[in-house]
């Protein structure tokens, strides 16, 4: 086991990491910018650096001021949690050659799966359905016009390097589109620093679900079942929940062994998600991979009793799973709302300030992930992620009800947050009777 690891991010993830570290009697090293200097959860690590200015690009996106931290208090290992650097190979690639291990999946693994072109390839040459689009990036205005025909209106416009709906576009005719992917290239280029788009299908009204899959690197694969994630706006994920309650047990079974199936082709390891598009008829189609930790990962650590974080952190240190397939077994329902610092009367305006009264509710069955206090201070430089609420019950209506009551306990004041829309979402019957698609907030909100 390591002795010592250096968290590469902030929040709520660093939080989260250093608890585990702690139970794994492992030494938490955190990195922190000038902006988040004094925050409060960097109390509970063993050691706080500061790595530079407040803007991403200074302080968490500085691949070799982290990697000079690592060395400088003596890491084992980096682990990236989500977003910032969590799924760049290359970052994975320097941390490796200066004898750091980290913490995800291998570097051959992560560009594989970490293009969603690359991805979709790999997805179609084992059998795995996916949308009907392009075989790989468009290369000229030409062959998209000639894809968009053979695929049919509407088609979306992606990001092989995306995430978070960034480089995405929907396309309904033919006229807008050499337009669009030209803005979406420009898109992808500012935020991933790659131009690559490709294009597939719009799937009308889907259900988004995906799978969670943790391997080791002794050739060990286990999906952990999946989590709907419809529910979410710009692409943006809102609530959470598991088992799905809109998809029938073949299809479940269908699309975790679709899931195990990608990443024993990849050669993965570490945790990662699988993701789908289930359409009105129940036909379920891959859409990409993440190659590293969800946000929503508590979801499947409450409806399985698993650690993921620490379990991640064992499979690094070459540790052999200590579950096999047939181990696993998902009881009861859990749902996750994020609560965001944003004001969805305003187009989800992020909002920053200082928090005077924070109240979380509590109880059996809830779990509050979250590096909110009195008196923290939201910064707009990051995510707007402040909080997760979790429940787990044994049906969906309890959980339901339970978190209904959670979102009424919690208190945030004065800064806005998406809590007022949660609260009505839950309420909503849409909901309720699970007939919604990955569009309901944006036609009912």
């Amino acid at each position: 086991m390591f002795r010592r690891i250096l968290i590469a991010n902030r929040g709520e993830i660093a939080l989260r990491i250093i608890r585990a570290c702690r139970e794994l009697n492992v030494e938490a090293v955190c990195v922190f910018s000038e902006e988040d200097r004094g925050a409060e959860y960097l109390d509970l690590a063993d050691r706080a650096i500061c790595i530079g200015g407040p803007a991403p690009r200074d302080s968490y996106l500085k691949s070799d001021r982290l990697i000079a931290a690592a060395e400088v208090c003596g890491a084992d290992a980096i682990h990236p949690g989500y977003g910032f650097l969590a799924e760049n190979a290359q970052f994975a690639e320097k941390c490796r050659a200066c004898n750091i291990e980290f913490i995800g999946p291998s570097v051959e693994a992560m560009q594989l799966l970490g293009d969603k072109a690359n991805a979709r390839a790999l997805a179609k040459r084992i059998k795995v359905p996916t949308v009907p689009g392009s075989d790989g990036i468009l290369e000229d205005d030409n062959e998209t016009i000639r894809i968009a025909d053979r695929v049919g209106f509407p088609v979306i416009i992606k990001a092989a390097a995306g995430g978070g709906g960034r480089g995405m576009r929907i396309v309904h005719d033919k006229t807008d589109l050499l337009a669009t992917v030209k803005q979406a290239k420009q898109e992808a280029d500012g935020a991933f620093n790659s131009r690559d788009v490709y294009i597939e299908r719009y799937i009308d009204r889907p259900r988004h679900v995906e799978v969670q899959v943790i391997a080791d690197t002794h050739g060990s694969v286990v999906h952990l079942f999946e989590r709907d994630c419809t529910l979410q706006r710009r692409y943006q994920k809102l609530v959470e929940e598991s088992p799905s309650p809109a998809i029938d047990a073949r299809t479940r079974a269908d699309l975790c062994a679709c899931a195990v199936k990608i990443c024993k082709a990849a050669k993965y390891f570490s945790a990662g998600t699988v993701e789908f598009l289930v359409d009105a008829k129940g036909r379920y189609y891959f859409i990409e991979v993440n190659t590293r930790i969800q946000v929503e990962h508590p979801v499947t650590e409450m409806t399985t009793g698993l650690d993921l974080i620490k379990t991640q952190i064992r499979v690094a240190a070459g540790k052999k799973l200590d579950f096999d397939q047939k181990s696993v077994k998902p009881r009861g329902h859990a749902i996750e709302c994020r609560v965001n610092a944003e004001d969805p009367d305003e187009k989800f305006r992020p909002c920053a300030g200082v928090i005077t009264k924070f109240r979380p509710p509590g109880g059996l069955g809830v779990r509050v992930d979250t590096y909110g206090h009195d008196g923290c201070r939201i910064s707009p430089r990051y995510d707007s992620l402040l909080a997760k609420v979790i429940v787990h019950q044994p049906t969906r209506p309890e959980a339901i009800r339970c978190m209904q009551r959670c979102l009424d306990e919690f208190i945030i004041k004065p800064v806005k947050t998406t809590l007022p829309l949660l609260r009505r979402i839950m309420a909503h019957p849409d909901f309720v009777e699970a007939t919604i698609d990955t569009g309901f907030v944006e036609r009912t909100f």
